[in-house]
């Protein structure tokens, strides 16, 4: 069973930074395109980062330059480094994975990943 278990949220001032972590397990598959998404209140999930099983990368507009994503493969952990934050970051993240690699980018629809975390909040203050 693939579990996705998000941790690193938290309430930051703005300028300020953070370490969103996801850990996978029971994952098999040597091909993946994992990523994170945000999602405010009444408003449908958006891609923030996603990295696929070559490493290559892919961000949103709104945070390159700012967040970094990275995958540590011994410990099968997802990481996104969140820098520079804005009041506007201000979110639930949630991590996801779909089992092909290849095209792996912001703009593949929220419903073609199989496999989701419960989320985590991140809260910026001005």
């Amino acid at each position: 069973q693939v579990r996705l278990m998000e941790s690193g949220g938290g309430s930051v001032q703005a300028g300020g930074s953070l370490t969103l972590s996801c850990s996978v397990s029971g994952y098999t598959y040597s091909t993946y395109c994992m990523g994170w998404f945000h999602q405010a209140p009444g408003k449908e999930r958006e891609g923030v980062a996603f990295i696929n099983s070559e490493g290559s990368t892919n961000y949103a507009d709104f945070v390159k330059g700012r967040f970094t994503i990275s995958h540590d493969n011994a410990k099968n952990t997802l990481l996104l480094q969140m820098n520079s934050l804005k009041p506007e970051d201000t979110d639930m993240y949630y991590c996801a994975v779909r089992i092909v690699s290849g095209y792996c980018s912001t703009y593949i629809r929220p419903e073609l990943f199989t496999y989701w975390g419960q989320g985590t909040q991140v809260t910026v203050s001005s």
